[in-house]
């Protein structure tokens, strides 16, 4: 792409963005009083009008979208409707907004080389499938309306009618009267407007890539892992079968990520060894850039997020991970008052704890363990991206952990797993409690682990992850800031339905070490973008899939 116009497709974006935001204006603002005869008409009317509005921004958004993301379609199509507005304003002697459509053409025509086709899907078949059906459709529901407005209209007057309707103009018809009138062009317009919209959609569809992690590339991330794995504690995270990798070219490194929509998230740092981290990196952005995806990481670490900066990429603090240093962690002491009384009560209930790799474990015991994660409900069950495995009793993690928590009677009420962590620590992945378990199971788990696993090697072990930690830590302190109190307030309410603050506290009451981790991001604008990804990643949203628009 050539340097002096690199900026031209978000430049452009921005201004087709302007223009949808005038026209979302030019419809809220208030109008003079409409004359209608019938109440009922007119507010069917402006909310008609205020819908067809709004298909026809958000045409405009998905338009400005593809431009950003430099698609040689949307260049395209934004090129004709130029085109068409310049003619259309050269006839009516509209020079300002002429010449206003005549700089954006130019534009469009000196940066034509920054679109590239590799940023779309090589099939156009579902956009003119798209395309033909709905224009079949609005069509067909336009002459059905058009007959009841102007019965004396011939067939192929209401359909020439019809087609100038559902291109925004208003049809000459001899309409029944101005409620008729307004409602047809309503409804031809929205129709017009919708067929646009979805024909977009699927024209601008992103490029996907395969989602499952293939055999070799598995080999090599676990050597990486092997030599540098001690590095960061979601390194054995990046085995979930649901990510790929992008390799250095030396292999010495590696950005596993994921594709979403039209976001490229990566997780956790870069694994492999650090010198290579930024070859790794600059081949991932290459391939985000050259598809059109949106780069974001979640979970980076410290000094990855350091090489994400370096490499071009913003970030900030999303959380901390919990850290046990397992030399210094101790049940004494006042802090430890709440965990010492859980682990008491739950001792003397005749609770016990048994921690086994996962390869020692029977055939009939891994089959008790994996009927109790699939049974047992806990409101740790999601499918975490950046902190999660996702599967136990797999061949392929022989070195897993799993924790297995009994009650006196034999049956089994809680089953933790731990993925390794370099070669003397563990991270935990799997947390599972059976809803009648004594009240505190997991405190004494946790700690029953931290001396079982310490007494094996293990000096570190990693909890879950709080989210904007520090927000709840400092917004509770004395002199904290208006802004700050109003963040955590806000937080504090969020938490009624994502839990942010009882798993904070849920981690804070071990008296962890606090380890930061940050979200990288290009643009401000793209956050939107990365964090719904994050959270469909998570299993926490679905995005709705349209098979038939291509997406």
């Amino acid at each position: 792409m050539p340097d002096h116009a690199s900026w031209v497709p978000r430049f452009l974006g921005w201004v087709v963005r302007l223009l949808a935001v005038l026209a979302a204006l030019g419809v809220a603002l208030p109008k003079g009083r409409r004359d209608y005869t019938s109440p009922t008409l007119d507010v069917a009317s402006e909310a008609l009008g205020v819908l067809v509005a709004t298909i026809a921004a958000g045409a405009v958004l998905l338009l400005a979208g593809g431009i950003t993301r430099r698609k040689r379609r949307a260049w395209l199509v934004l090129a004709a409707v130029v085109v068409i507005g310049l003619a259309g304003n050269a006839r009516d002697h509209a020079w300002l907004v002429a010449a206003a459509d005549l700089l954006v053409l130019g534009l469009l025509i000196w940066g034509r080389r920054a679109f590239v086709p590799s940023c779309e899907r090589a099939s156009r078949w579902v956009a003119w499938r798209v395309f033909a059906v709905m224009s079949g459709v609005s069509i067909a529901v336009g002459l059905v309306l058009t007959r009841h407005t102007d019965p004396a209209a011939s067939v192929p007057r209401r359909f020439v009618d019809v087609l100038s309707g559902l291109c925004g103009f208003a049809p000459h018809l001899g309409y029944l009267g101005l409620q008729a009138r307004s409602l047809t062009q309503m409804t031809l317009a929205g129709l017009g407007a919708l067929t646009a919209f979805l024909t977009l959609l699927a024209l601008l569809a992103p490029v996907r890539k395969q989602t499952c992690t293939v055999e070799a590339d598995e080999d090599r991330l676990r050597d990486l892992l092997t030599r540098h794995g001690a590095r960061d504690s979601l390194g054995y995270f990046a085995l979930r079968s649901d990510k790929v990798a992008v390799f250095s070219p030396s292999g010495k490194a590696a950005v596993v990520h994921r594709v979403l929509g039209e976001v490229s998230l990566a997780s956790g740092d870069p694994l492999g060894d650090p010198e290579a981290w930024p070859q790794a990196i600059a081949l991932w952005l290459a391939e985000a850039d050259a598809r059109g995806w949106v780069p974001g990481v979640v979970g980076a670490g410290e000094a990855a997020a350091e090489a994400y900066s370096r490499a071009g990429l913003d970030a900030f603090e999303l959380g901390d991970e919990a850290v046990l240093d397992l030399d210094a962690f101790s049940l004494d002491g006042r802090s430890m008052r709440g965990v010492r009384s859980a682990v008491n009560r739950v001792g003397r209930a005749g609770y016990t704890v048994r921690l086994d790799r996962q390869s020692t474990l029977g055939s009939d015991e891994l089959a008790e363990v994996i009927s109790a994660v699939e049974s047992i409900p806990c409101e740790a069950a999601r499918r975490a991206f950046a902190m999660g495995l996702g599967r136990i009793g797999d061949p392929r993690d022989p070195a897993v952990m799993v924790a297995r928590c009994r009650a006196q009677d034999g049956r089994l009420v809680a089953v933790l797993s731990f993925v390794p962590w370099g070669g003397d620590g563990l991270a935990l992945d799997i947390l599972r409690q059976a809803p009648d378990a004594e009240h505190g199971t997991v405190e004494f788990v946790i700690c029953q682990v931290a001396a079982l696993a310490g007494a094996q090697g293990v000096r570190r072990i990693s909890l879950n992850f709080a989210v904007f930690r520090s927000s709840f830590e400092r917004g509770a302190r004395v002199g904290a800031g208006p802004i700050l109190r109003a963040w955590r307030r806000l937080l504090v309410l969020t938490s009624r339905w994502w839990k942010i603050e009882s798993l904070y506290r849920a981690n804070a009451q071990y008296q962890p070490a606090w380890v930061p981790r940050f979200v990288c991001f290009r643009h401000v604008s793209d956050l939107p973008r990365i964090a719904v990804a994050a959270l469909e990643a998570d299993a926490v949203i679905a995005r709705p899939r349209l098979r038939w628009l291509g997406r």
